[in-house]
């Protein structure tokens, strides 16, 4: 194992369990929505749905709305379809990611459009949009239509400019963040945001937990882009080497070129660019030498820790400790 290889953390490991045992009576709850709201007469929707929703995934967004609704003293049950509507609308993008990346495995698992064909899987995503917005508006509150209406517009830009970055070497620090912000940390930011929204806490405290909520998803992107270069296949649920196989100027991959000789600098703009693994024993080790895990390790615990500080404006509690482990988690995780 080399000294940036996933290690086990008990500490951090039994953080991500305190706090899906803190939620976990909700959760049980957003389960029974999730698949309550997802049957559709039309057989070939219920198979994808039940096939990527029961893959084994984290239910970390719809955990962290949980988690920040109780920190901000919530006591309806609006939250538990809340909840569910945050994990539709990451459902669907997982299901449009794959086949834009050409994936063939999420979680260890065959992909959707690997079982059932590119087609099926955009449709199917698009009936989870759908049905999220179809619940959104029966729990008829415009603010969080707005916020929801807003993020899933983000998700769609970030989804073009990574676009538009894909075999690009010369993408920038700058322009990652754009894309890592729009993609991925958005539906973060909204479900933790939304937990003080449906409180009716005042406009400081949801700021600050639309912050945390940030902060925490570009760290969360951050460590698993790393984990491309550090951790294994079993572990990781997808091929080692993925991003840059589809050509994605991910961030070791920016500080390494930033860093590297200029022969290794060439050597991984190429790889960039041609989208070939034939030499990624080479490229790794070209990574490594860079110091570029090493400062994108640094960049993900900074992010985690303005996360944890923006959780200052909220009164102390239990869930407020959960979703503070939970920005240590993030950026320590195997997988």
């Amino acid at each position: 194992m080399n000294r940036l290889s996933p290690a086990p953390h008990p500490e951090l490991a039994n953080a991500f369990t305190a706090a899906r045992a803190l939620a976990s009576e909700d959760m049980r709850a957003v389960d029974g929505m999730i698949r309550q709201r997802l049957h559709s007469d039309v057989v070939l929707i219920n198979a994808i749905g039940e096939h990527i929703v029961g893959g084994g995934g984290k239910r970390l967004r719809p955990m962290l709305h949980v988690l920040a609704a109780h920190a901000a003293g919530y006591r309806g049950a609006a939250h538990i379809e809340l909840a569910a509507v945050i994990e539709f609308i990451h459902t669907a993008t997982l299901l449009h990611d794959d086949v834009v990346d050409e994936s063939d495995l999420r979680r260890g698992r065959k992909t959707a459009n690997a079982a059932w064909g590119n087609a099926a899987s955009v449709l199917v995503g698009d009936f989870l949009y759908s049905r999220a917005f179809q619940m959104m508006v029966e729990l008829d509150s415009m603010p969080v239509m707005r916020i929801l209406a807003d993020t899933t517009n983000s998700i769609a830009e970030g989804e073009v400019l990574q676009l538009l970055n894909i075999g690009n070497a010369e993408t920038t620090e700058a322009a990652y963040m754009r894309v890592i912000e729009r993609k991925t940390a958005v539906l973060f930011a909204a479900a933790t945001q939304l937990g003080g929204v449906l409180a009716g806490l005042p406009e400081p405290q949801c700021r600050a937990l639309r912050r945390y909520g940030m902060e925490l998803g570009a760290a969360f992107q951050i460590a698993d882009d790393l984990l491309d270069y550090v951790s294994d296949a079993d572990t990781l649920g997808k091929n080692i080497g993925d991003d840059l196989a589809e050509g994605k100027p991910t961030l070791p991959l920016i500080y390494a070129i930033q860093r590297s000789t200029p022969m290794q600098a060439e050597l991984l703009r190429n790889a960039i660019t041609s989208r070939r693994l034939a030499a990624l024993d080479v490229i790794v080790a070209a990574i490594r030498d860079s110091g570029a895990l090493e400062r994108t390790r640094d960049r993900a615990h900074a992010h985690a820790d303005a996360a944890q500080a923006s959780l200052a404006e909220l009164p102390a509690s239990a869930y407020r400790d959960a979703l503070a482990g939970l920005a240590d988690y993030a950026v320590n995780r195997a997988s």
